[in-house]
């Protein structure tokens, strides 16, 4: 989205030296430019007021306000921040701030990065930084974004950056992205004035059949994506069946490790794009799992079917397992073909346009049956480099 990560003293980070290196990224491509929103955040930010936005979501780049990962400020990116906040408040649009959207800084990830325990106090220091210079003017702050990404992509299947494919060391990135939520959730309880929410990616995990593997199978998914990461904020504690299923590779903790993770976030942040359909199988070794294609639904460019009563069930799963707390969709779009424009230059983009009605309907379903949904985001204002 912002392009030019090492403009005026940045830092590299992780995703910088992993979509360098041949053969990460599909074409060689890199988020050197992206949509340069780093050089058209005013453009951008006109054009969000054009179309009539009233809120806006984005992360803020570690390394941009850090370049060592702790320490030494740039002010200089600091201030790139800053003039955004203003614009966007200036044209009527509430921010949202995300800290951390998967760009750890290189110099920490030559430190251990998500494996080292420190990683918690660093990762505080940094909200502690945006913290005094943006609460005045943020009102909706999220510490992570899709926990279960950074762990599982990144450490486990080693698609995304740091590319590890190391199945012992994801509980314990796992458990130190939990620390980190809870040291600045706590920091932001005793100095912030106003929220700071999760965000996590949900979606329902459907059997293939009623048969008991099966329901084992989507069982075991659920727990490792959707319970993972929110049960430790809520109830400091990970959810039952996790280290059976990580077995030699959970590392176990004491009641004083499970307490520390409790800080149960103001609001809970979901990002939704589709469920899975579930049966035993070797496809996925870890899990036991194999997906299963529903042939007679529609499919998005990515092969993920379009399926939006799954958002009201997620936003209803979360309302039924965690209480009354407030929920946002800070995620929910589709990937399709640009369609045409036409003589007068208009593009037609109904599969897009029915993508998004069936969604916020959905959300619509679930605010109905009293859940406390507080705003949807669509996915994405631009195109952008995705995490390819």
């Amino acid at each position: 989205m912002e392009g030019y990560p090492l403009a005026d003293g940045a830092g590299k980070s992780i995703w910088h030296r992993f979509s360098h290196q041949p053969g990460t990224i599909k074409n060689g491509d890199t988020g050197d430019i992206a949509a340069d929103h780093y050089h058209r955040y005013d453009e951008d930010v006109r054009l969000m007021h054009w179309i009539g936005l009233d809120a806006y979501r984005f992360s803020v780049s570690w390394g941009r306000i850090l370049p060592e990962g702790r320490g030494r400020v740039n002010q200089k990116g600091l201030d790139f921040y800053q003039r955004l906040v203003d614009m966007l408040l200036e044209h009527g649009i509430l921010p949202m701030l995300t800290l951390y959207h998967w760009d750890l800084p290189q110099a920490l990830e030559e430190q251990g990065g998500w494996l080292n325990e420190d990683v918690a106090k660093w990762f505080a220091d940094y909200a502690d930084v945006l913290i005094r210079a943006l609460d005045d003017r943020v009102p909706l702050w999220a510490t992570l974004n899709e926990p279960w990404v950074v762990a599982n992509h990144g450490y486990r299947i080693g698609e995304m950056a740091p590319g590890h494919a190391e199945i012992q060391e994801v509980p314990v990135v796992a458990h130190n992205l939990m620390r980190a939520h809870a040291h600045a959730k706590r920091l932001y309880d005793e100095t912030g004035r106003h929220e700071m929410g999760l965000v996590v990616n949900l979606e329902p995990k459907h059997a293939a059949s009623d048969s008991q593997a099966d329901r084992d199978a989507a069982q075991r998914e659920h727990i490792y994506q959707n319970l993972y990461y929110l049960d430790p904020p809520f109830f400091g504690r990970y959810p039952d069946g996790l280290a059976d299923l990580f077995g030699d590779a959970w590392p176990g903790y004491t009641d004083e490790a499970m307490a520390e993770l409790k800080a149960p976030p103001d609001f809970v942040g979901i990002n939704y794009y589709t469920r899975s359909v579930l049966r035993a199988g070797t496809q996925d070794p870890f899990l036991k799992s194999e997906r299963v294609v529903q042939e007679t639904s529609m499919h998005t460019t990515m092969g993920w079917e379009v399926y939006a009563a799954g958002l009201t069930e997620m936003l209803e799963h979360v309302a039924a397992r965690y209480g009354k707390v407030p929920q946002y969709v800070t995620e929910n779009g589709s990937a399709f073909p640009d369609p045409e424009r036409d003589a007068d230059g208009v593009v037609a983009d109904p599969q897009r346009v029915a993508y998004l009605k069936a969604h916020i309907r959905a959300v619509r379903k679930a605010m109905e049956k009293g859940v406390d949904v507080r705003g949807y985001f669509a996915w994405s204002l631009l195109d952008n480099f995705e995490w390819a």
